[in-house]
């Protein structure tokens, strides 16, 4: 992904970390998706065995195929707003700010950043059995003010990440008030 065109970059700004959501957080929303595309064929098998002679009818049979298209044309929508979702959520770690990339739906983006010295506070949740045993969570980032605050959702490794946003809070600190590390 090419995030020339989402940032503009300082001079002195270096990319630390590209951080999206951990891979297993999109399985279940995968084996929603099979399942409702599996939907269809089950009720044909059962009409179908029901009452055999019922799509040999010059009417129903052409309105199931309609009904069926639009349900998996439908299905096939929500699950690509969900992938668009999932890929497009993305936050970036410089040693300056942290720029947040929150995709809502097909024609919704918002971008907000954080300039690392004002960090207050890094907090990591990890909870439940797959989240523990994958190593991934959220990494809720605060400052003093009340309305200003990110969450990374479902990262990899999220007390590397808030070590390494800790650090480069206090290294951006001292570079701003000038004092020394």
């Amino acid at each position: 992904m090419q995030i020339d065109h989402l940032i503009k970059q300082k001079g002195y700004e270096k990319i630390e970390y590209l951080l999206r959501r951990h891979p297993l957080t999109f399985v279940p929303k995968l084996i929603l998706f099979l399942t409702l595309m599996a939907v269809p064929f089950i009720i044909y098998f059962l009409i179908n065995n029901l009452f055999a002679n019922l799509f040999a009818n010059e009417i129903i049979f052409p309105a199931a195929i309609l009904l069926a298209s639009i349900y998996f044309l439908t299905i096939y929508l929500f699950f690509y707003i969900q992938f668009l979702e999932f890929y497009l959520d993305s936050w970036i770690v410089t040693n300056d700010r942290i720029v947040d990339i929150e995709q809502h739906g097909l024609f919704s983006q918002t971008i907000s950043e954080l300039d690392l010295y004002r960090v207050q506070d890094v907090t990591v949740d990890v909870h439940g059995v797959f989240p523990t045993l994958f190593k991934y969570g959220n990494v809720k980032v605060k400052t003093a003010s009340q309305n200003v605050g990110i969450i990374f959702y479902d990262v990899p490794h999220p007390n590397v990440v808030r070590q390494a946003i800790v650090e480069l809070s206090d290294l951006d600190r001292h570079h701003h008030y000038g004092t020394k590390p």
